[in-house]
């Protein structure tokens, strides 16, 4: 079994909450964090933006990395959210094999 995060930015934390709920409850990520508030600074169609977002980072199988980035798109209310991906390369083991465990359907 290969882990890994998936990191996403929202709008705040509730809509961060919304999507996390949504990751558990269908199996596609063991859990989710969710920290406060981050501050992101960005280029948007020609513009800096300097907000207020909320971070999520979910713990998945790395085989429904692209299950998972999917359904986060067809929840997230940007039109082109942070979705990104990482394998993890070791950790607790008993931690992974219970990600694995939480993510089989």
């Amino acid at each position: 079994m290969s882990a890994s995060l998936v990191y996403v930015t929202t709008t705040n934390s509730d809509e961060a909450a919304q999507i996390g709920k949504v990751l558990v409850t269908e199996r596609l990520a063991a859990s989710v964090n969710i920290l406060g508030e981050v501050r992101s600074i960005y280029r948007w169609e020609r513009e800096i933006h300097d907000k207020k977002e909320a971070l999520l980072i979910a713990k998945t199988d790395t085989l429904r990395v692209d299950e998972i980035v999917d359904r986060i798109r067809s929840l997230h209310s940007y039109q082109c959210p942070c979705i990104v991906a990482w394998r993890l390369d070791g950790g607790n083991d008993a931690y992974l094999d219970w990600v694995g465990h939480e993510t089989t359907q």
